[in-house]
């Protein structure tokens, strides 16, 4: 039976699922209503009483231009043609991503975002696409992530051992910062029907204890990976340390008119959640954890971590996933709410995407599917959401996403973000380099310590909605 705070409370929700299928690669990819899609709808119908309507998947830029500019694979074209076509035909409004973390070979082999030309061509890609799909679109999300092909890729070497170039790494995300503008403009040139936004991976939590370091190492995680993606998004302008100085800025790579691209209103901004953390100012490991474990909580993420100031530690007495994610309904709500205290109505509407029960497929004491728990886990979150909608926040957009969509590199780095990984174990790998912070990352940054901290400037720009309590 539907909960009726729910359906009311979110009834001008645009409900869908999303998967990382790519719509260009063969064969082409339709989604059948049967498995995890009836699942998530179900899970859906159940809750709310509606059934999700929107499917949103990849366009495939590696397929469809896989040698070069102005070299289109018309078979590629084809199969999104066909897929579209497919999706309408069941009832299905279609949604499509530009980008999933994946460039075209030839785009990458010439510096990928850290070349300024990428961004010009994924404007022309982005018009093309327009051009011929526009009329069946009905979402465009120009990247699915910021910063994994940036921060993660180009400056910390996450994906691609030995390519993370810290300091000089930054104008990637100025790059794709500019992409998203310069194909904003593209797309509305050329008429598309559909609304235009792009995505961040939301990243929120709680600190640790009550000590202000603790607060301020908070702050330092949520600047480091949402506001040096909103700050020029929303308000036109680099993220700024205390110092006033801009780590992306200082690189050079800003160009005159490029700010006033990126700031290129958009319909809505996707946000992509996963997890809370804990978070502690790195002096403080020794009151979070034991001291024999303060070592093992130095793993290889917090080793780059602490050089900005800050530190991950898992939650006290928390059920996790499988993935070692902590199980906190209201982690997305209190994400969400943080974000309205920093901009306020400066926001565009919220599309909250990739965004499930995010575990394994859990089946229950018969052997069946576990639904009651995976749809309660469902309910406590959107019952969280619902409220910041009654305060005021404007969510124009839920999808349920498919926890097996990229599961490889969920379990090659979630487990060391959630610090999950047994004593026993061997931590999953290849390891993110530690080092970049140590090869002139952030010159002037002060190393983390009880008398030398890198803080950033406390900001607010519009006036919050909502509390994040």
């Amino acid at each position: 039976m539907s909960d009726g705070f729910l359906h009311e409370s979110l009834r001008g929700v645009d409900w869908g699922v999303a998967t990382a299928d790519t719509l260009a690669a063969p064969p082409p990819p339709l989604p059948e209503r049967g498995g995890h899609f009836r699942q998530w709808t179900d899970d859906i119908g159940q809750l709310l009483g509606v059934t999700p309507d929107t499917h949103r998947m990849v366009a495939g830029w590696p397929q469809l231009q896989p040698d070069g500019p102005g070299n289109w694979d018309l078979a590629a074209l084809d199969r999104c043609d066909r897929a579209l076509d497919a999706l309408l035909a069941q009832g299905t409004r279609p949604a499509l991503t530009l980008f999933d973390r994946t460039l075209p070979p030839w785009l990458d082999a010439a510096g990928g975002w850290l070349a300024r030309d990428t961004a010009e061509h994924f404007a022309v890609y982005a018009a093309e696409l327009g051009r011929r799909f526009g009329d069946r679109v009905e979402r465009w999300i120009t990247s699915t992530d910021l910063a994994g092909p940036t921060l993660a890729d180009h400056v910390a070497g996450m994906y691609s051992p030995g390519r993370g170039a810290g300091r000089a790494g930054l104008p990637a995300v100025h790059h794709i910062l500019l992409a998203n503008g310069l194909a904003t403009q593209a797309l509305r040139a050329v008429g598309v029907r559909g609304r235009i936004g792009t995505t961040i991976t939301l990243v929120g939590g709680y600190a640790a204890t009550d000590d202000p370091y603790d607060r301020l190492a908070l702050e330092r995680l949520e600047s480091w990976t949402n506001r040096i993606f909103l700050d020029p998004l929303l308000l036109g302008e680099h993220m700024v340390t205390e110092e006033d100085v801009s780590p992306v800025a200082a690189t050079g790579c800003v160009h005159p008119g490029d700010l006033e691209v990126i700031a290129t209103a958009q319909d809505l901004l996707g946000l992509s959640w996963h997890t809370p953390f804990r978070v502690t100012a790195p002096e403080n490991l020794p009151r979070v954890l034991p001291a024999a474990k303060c070592g093992g909580a130095l793993n290889e993420v917090n080793r780059l971590f602490v050089g900005l100031g800050f530190a991950i530690v898992p939650f006290d007495d928390v059920e996790t996933t499988a993935y070692g994610w902590p199980i906190i309904p209201e982690g997305l709500a209190d994400a969400v709410a943080g974000l309205y205290e920093l901009y306020g109505e400066l926001l565009p509407p919220l599309a909250v995407v990739d965004n499930g029960m995010g575990d394994l497929d859990l089946v229950d004491d018969t052997g069946h599917s576990d639904d009651a728990r995976r749809r309660g886990l469902l309910r406590a979150r959107l019952s969280w959401l619902a409220r910041l909608v009654d305060a005021g926040v404007e969510v124009c957009g839920y999808e349920y996403w498919s926890v097996l969509d990229n599961l490889e590199a969920k379990f090659r780095y979630t487990r060391l973000y959630a610090m999950a990984v047994p004593d026993h174990e061997v931590a999953p790998g290849p390891a993110m380099p530690a080092d970049w912070l140590h090869r002139g990352a952030f010159a002037g940054a002060p190393a983390a310590g009880p008398e030398c901290r890198l803080s950033l400037v406390p900001r607010a720009p519009g006036q919050g909605v909502v509390g994040a309590s």
